[in-house]
């Protein structure tokens, strides 16, 4: 069962060349039949593995090399059902906001980047 969905921002800063960058990621947090809890990370609606890995943390585009992750925003949203949530019937004719099957994707990293730290290249 889902008990969290969440949009996390999440800043790498290359150790070896300097170079920062930030990407959006997906999480999905969910309890499985056994009472365990995992999180799911999806960059750009593709399942990935944590940025908080090694594994999972994107390499430098300057250098290759990849660095943890850290978060520096996070963004809930909210799981259906609310009581006091609006909500909007959808018709099933496919009426209802078509234009969204077209809307171009948002990419993850489609934000402003973080600034040069002083003193310091950006790569």
């Amino acid at each position: 069962m889902i008990t969290e969905l969440a949009v996390e921002r999440v800043e790498f800063t290359c150790g070896s060349c300097w170079h920062r960058w930030s990407v959006d990621y997906d999480v999905q947090r969910s309890t499985d039949g056994h009472g365990d809890e995992w999180e799911y990370f999806y960059r750009d609606n593709t399942p990935v593995p944590s940025p908080y890995t090694l594994e999972g943390a994107p390499p430098c585009v300057h250098c290759g090399r990849r660095w943890v992750g850290r978060l520096v925003a996070r963004r809930p949203v909210p799981l259906p059902g609310g009581a006091d949530a609006p909500r909007s019937p959808v018709p099933g004719d496919g009426s209802h906001r078509p234009e969204r099957h077209d809307a171009p994707m948002l990419p993850a990293d489609a934000h402003s980047q973080p600034e040069a730290a002083p003193g310091r290249s950006s790569g």
